[in-house]
């Protein structure tokens, strides 16, 4: 399978959110369903008292992670029971820019067996949106857990 991104013809949906005031504000969907104050975590110097970028960004490479390994499971037949996807970032600083966010994950835990599972896995990993979005920018690896 190619390392290029599946462009699609048509636009399927488009998400709108807006952030005030960065790490120390508030982040809302256009369709008011999300709105979430952001507060930096006590490990970054912040009160931890609210949700932050990359909580945020680790819960929808999540979802959309399981969402592309079960579309591979059911494009190939196989069933795999429920899946739980975890997604797990390493903030580091970065002298020469913006921190670098290495990924151990995403990682699965579909019941099925170790080798069609693990090949589902490095499937969905070459479709889903946000393996393809960061492919090149951080570190990934996927494995069953």
């Amino acid at each position: 399978m190619s390392n290029s991104p599946t462009v699609l013809e048509k636009t399927m949906y488009t998400a709108t959110a807006t952030a005030v005031a960065g790490r120390d504000g508030n982040v809302k969907s256009d369709d008011g369903k999300l709105d979430l104050s952001l507060t930096p975590p006590k490990e970054m110097g912040g009160s931890g008292a609210g949700t932050n970028p990359e909580q945020l960004f680790r819960c929808g490479y999540a979802g959309c992670f399981g969402s592309a390994f079960a579309h591979v499971a059911r494009l190939q037949r196989s069933r795999t029971g429920p899946v739980h996807t975890d997604s797990k970032g390493l903030d580091r600083p970065c002298r020469k820019g913006p921190s670098v966010l290495p990924s151990r994950s995403p990682s699965t835990r579909p019941s099925s067996r170790a080798r069609a599972g693990q090949a589902l896995l490095e499937t969905a990993h070459q479709v889903c949106p946000y393996s393809n979005a960061t492919r090149g920018n951080i570190v990934v690896d996927v494995k069953l857990a």
